[in-house]
C-alpha cells in the first residue's frame, strides 16, 4: 500500500515514528509551528521529512494524517486540518486529550469529509518507537488499523467503535502513571530538604533508584506537556463524576518540574 502520510507536530513522538513509516515505503510531510527553527530544519533533514509551517502544503493529497501535538493544541490542530484534509483521508488523533475533546475534533474532521480515528498511545514512545502499544476506537477504527499497520505500526489494538473510548482508557491510566511521577518529585523535594535522599530512595529497594531518576527526568523534560495532558484527565474524571483531587496536585507538580528543568538549561 503506497500512502502519502502527513504529520501535524514534529516533536518527540513524530521523530520516534518517522523511521518505521519511511521504512514501510511511505513518504512524510510534516507541519509544525516551529518548522523554520534550525533545530527543526535539522530534524527534518535527519529523518528525510519535508517540513513546513502551513497545513495546506503538508496535507495536500495526504491519505493519512497523524496529529501529534500537545494536548492544549489538539482541537486547534483538528480545526485547521479540517480546512485542508482530503475527502476520505484518515485523521489519526494520537493526542492525549479527554474523550470529550476527541469527540469535538471528530465532529470537525468528519464534517469536512475526513475519517477520524481516536488513538491512544499507551506508553512512552522511546525506546519502543513504532512498536509502542496503540489503542484505536471509532466507527472507522477497523479500517484505520489496517492503514496504520501498513505504515509501520505493529502493536495496534481495537477497543471499540465509540470515539472517546481509547482516550478514556488512556486518561484514566494517566491518573496513576503521571501521578506517580508527581509523588516522586514531592517525595524527593522533601527528602532533599531533610538531607535524607539516599536513605529514602534506598529504603524503597528494587529498581527504585532508576525509577526515581527516570520520573524526575521525564517531568523536567516534558512537564509542560504532561501538565496539559493532566488538565484533560481532570476533565475526564469530572465527566465521570469523580473529583480529580490527586490529579490537580499532579498538574501543579508537573508544571513545577518543567520550570525546574528550564532553569537548569543554559
Amino acid at each position: 500500500m503506497s500512502l502519502q502520510l502527513s504529520i501535524i507536530g514534529f516533536g518527540e513522538a513524530a521523530r520516534a515514528f518517522a523511521p518505521a513509516i519511511i521504512g514501510s515505503g511511505q513518504t512524510i510531510r510534516a507541519s509544525d509551528l516551529r518548522a523554520e527553527e534550525p533545530s527543526y530544519q535539522n530534524a527534518f533533514a535527519k529523518f528525510g521529512v519535508t517540513g513546513a509551517q502551513d497545513y495546506r502544503t503538508t496535507l495536500d493529497g495526504a491519505d493519512t494524517v497523524l496529529s501529534l501535538v500537545t494536548a492544549d493544541q489538539a482541537l486547534a490542530a483538528a480545526t485547521e486540518a479540517a480546512r485542508h484534509i482530503a475527502q476520505n483521508a484518515f485523521f489519526f488523533d494520537m493526542n492525549s486529550v479527554a474523550p470529550g475533546t476527541k469527540k469535538q475534533a471528530a465532529d470537525i474532521i468528519v464534517g469536512s469529509g475526513g475519517r477520524y480515528v481516536d488513538v491512544a498511545i499507551m506508553s512512552p514512545v522511546e525506546p519502543k518507537k513504532a512498536t509502542v502499544p496503540l489503542l484505536l476506537s471509532g466507527p472507522d477504527a477497523s479500517e484505520g488499523l489496517k492503514q496504520l499497520s501498513a505504515t509501520g505500526f505493529s502493536n495496534c489494538k481495537l477497543v471499540g467503535e465509540e470515539i472517546g473510548r481509547a482516550s478514556t482508557i488512556k486518561m484514566i491510566r494517566s491518573v496513576l502513571i503521571k501521578g506517580q511521577e508527581a509523588l516522586t518529585a514531592e517525595m524527593m523535594h522533601a527528602a532533599r530538604n531533610a538531607g535524607v535522599e539516599e536513605e529514602v530512595v534506598g529504603s524503597l529497594g528494587g529498581d527504585w533508584q532508576d525509577r526515581v531518576a527516570y520520573n524526575l527526568e521525564r517531568m523536567m523534560t516534558h512537564g509542560w506537556r504532561r501538565a496539559a495532558e493532566m488538565e484533560e484527565v481532570a476533565k475526564t474524571l469530572e465527566a465521570l463524576q469523580v473529583e480529580p483531587l490527586m490529579t490537580r496536585g499532579t498538574i501543579v507538580r508537573q508544571r513545577e518540574m518543567a520550570e525546574s528543568g528550564e532553569r537548569k538549561c543554559p
